[in-house]
């Protein structure tokens, strides 16, 4: 142990520790803008400068380590004035147009230069554009960066792709995409995870809400909504919901009061896919020919890393749809039906917790019924504004349910939003198939957890399946090469590209320098054990739906709308 003071504060920290991590141990605030603990400790910012007595030279709290004895004053004149030029000489590298920044009221730079009483830059405006294809789902505005190396970082640390590189050097210094091609040359998994890491606006989603309202006053379209699973458990973070505030069925009523006539659940398609992913991994089991381990399917980011890092390995991917394509799919056909309306005039709004999700719904190879399945996908933040610039006031809202036929999800479609959820509501599913029986609700809760990459087995019926789920993309990466070098063999896996699953996606609320996911994730379980339906294949309007209009599981009908082949996506 090490035992130093801070402010007059006497700490001991294991050996090892910063001045930053020991000082949030005394609760003394030491302000930061790049770091991002164990991903982007590089002091390139150098706002956490602190004054170490008997050292001539400022410290950087986030990558110096405690020494025994040692004393730091945090609040210094000098360090005062140091740390405020700092932001001054990143304030004139970076264009602040903060009234129509997406960022702005949630950006760090904002909140930094505030808290500094930084009213005026003395020094010289240098923020160079660069240009950049406005329509990729991921955008980036040069002007903004502020070479926090976060987004390279986050990309190469944990999500293993290194799409992000610095050049340059001195004020000079730039980010750009690896080698300077062009974004969509890139291997990107356009998963979002550098969005959410950015600390300004520099990275943002490409906002489609403009789409949306148009078609809202389009009065030849039959606006149709579907609300991903994670979106429950995050949507009301920024517009300041408490928990019990916050409900599904208050979601429902504010997405109504935008002028929606048709809210549904994608909780109920993603019960659909565990019915054709369970069946067609059940008759990979059977088949000695057949390639295994089957590959889930519905995270894009996944499915978009398979296809550049791993083509060799496409085919083991479940050819089932994701829920938001499944659901579009049925929308335009037997939806279409039910009101009369021909498929074009549906106009299928998701809104989802990933960014990933805007180039799925455009693959052309995807979309079955009608042009494109799904035509606009919004992030969660993309709706928590709509519901901003419409003046809704959520929290006075009745709470409203869900319409239907396909409205109405199970437990287990509830848990597709966290990861493992997709294992473990096949796994339900695939037991009852199996056996004739359903297993206890949470005879597979040993899939749960956060740890990166994790194996299990269970025995079912007479048979052992071996498991495997990753999340995140560098956990994938390892779990991949161990499975391409014969070190792992699984019968089944799921991968999901954000770290927690979509409860972390990249297209959810943004707490700089924390981690939601858990939290979220927690959220979904609960929903889980409070409904009245745990079991994809017991949810009546999945039952209704084969009954009435698909046959069975893996029919002709049901291969033709909801399965797709990934080897042929445009990419």
């Amino acid at each position: 142990m090490v035992t130093l003071t801070i402010d007059n504060h006497t700490v001991s920290v294991p050996n090892g520790t910063t001045i930053l991590e020991a000082a949030r141990k005394v609760g003394v605030k030491i302000p930061t803008l790049c770091y991002l603990p164990k991903i982007n400790e590089v002091a390139s910012c150098r706002v956490c400068a602190v004054e170490v007595e008997g050292v001539d030279k400022l410290a950087t709290a986030c990558n110096t380590q405690v020494v025994e004895g040692m004393v730091v004053h945090t609040n210094t004149q000098r360090v005062r004035i140091t740390r405020k030029t700092n932001v001054e000489l990143i304030l004139s590298q970076h264009v602040d147009h903060c009234v129509t920044c997406v960022r702005s009221g949630n950006c760090s730079l904002q909140s930094l230069s505030k808290a500094m009483n930084i009213q005026s830059v003395p020094f010289r405006k240098e923020a160079p554009e660069r240009p950049w294809d406005p329509a990729l789902p991921i955008l980036r505005d040069s002007a903004k960066c502020i070479k926090c190396l976060r987004c390279v970082s986050v990309c190469e640390r944990v999500q293993s792709l290194g799409v992000w590189e610095v050049t340059g050097s001195g004020a000079h210094t730039t980010v750009r995409i690896r080698g300077g091609l062009p974004m969509n040359e890139a291997n990107c998994a356009l998963c979002g995870q550098c969005v959410s890491h950015c600390p300004v606006g520099a990275l943002r989603e490409r906002d489609d809400t403009e789409a949306v309202f148009s078609a809202l006053a389009d009065p030849t379209k039959e606006v149709v909504f579907q609300i991903a699973p994670a979106v429950r458990s995050a949507w009301g973070e920024i517009l300041g919901l408490s928990p019990d505030q916050a409900t599904e069925k208050r979601l429902a009523a504010a997405v109504r009061a935008l002028g929606v006539r048709y809210v549904f659940d994608t909780t109920f398609s993603a019960d659909l896919t565990i019915l054709e992913e369970s069946h067609e991994f059940l008759q990979r089991l059977a088949d000695p020919q057949a390639k295994l381990p089957q590959f889930t399917s519905c995270c894009p980011g996944w499915v978009r890393f398979v296809r550049t890092e791993y083509p060799e390995m496409a085919e083991h991917l479940s050819t089932a749809k994701s829920p938001q394509q499944m659901f579009g799919a049925v929308a335009k056909s037997y939806f279409a039906e039910k009101l009369g309306k021909a498929p074009e005039d549906i106009f299928c709004v998701s809104v989802m917790p990933c960014t990933a999700k805007k180039y799925e719904a455009a693959v052309p190879e995807v979309s079955d019924a009608a042009g494109r399945d799904v035509d606009v996908v919004l992030t969660t933040r993309e709706l928590d504004r709509m519901l901003r610039a419409m003046q809704v006031n959520v929290a006075a809202l009745p709470e409203e349910d869900f319409d239907h036929p396909l409205g109405r999800g199970s437990g287990a479609g509830v848990i597709f939003g966290v990861t493992g959820g997709v294992m473990e509501a096949a796994l339900r599913t695939a037991y009852w198939k199996l056996t004739g029986e359903n297993p206890a609700p949470d005879a597979f809760e040993e899939i749960r957890g956060q740890q990166p990459w994790r194996e299990v087995s269970f025995t079912i019926g007479d048979r052992e399946l071996r498991l495997a789920v990753a999340s995140g993309l560098g956990a994938a990466r390892e779990l991949m090469d161990a499975l391409r070098a014969g070190q792992a063999r699984y019968d089944f896996v799921e991968v999901m590209a954000c770290p927690g699953g979509c409860s972390g996606g990249g297209g959810q609320p943004i707490h700089d320098g924390e981690d939601y996911a858990p939290r979220r994730g927690q959220v979904l379980y609960q929903l889980d054990r409070e409904s009245p339906v745990r079991f994809s294949h017991e949810n009546p309007e999945i039952q209704t739906l084969y009954q009435d209009y698909l046959g069975q599981p893996l029919s002709e009908k049901a291969e033709a709308l909801l399965h797709t082949d990934q080897r042929k996506w445009t990419l």
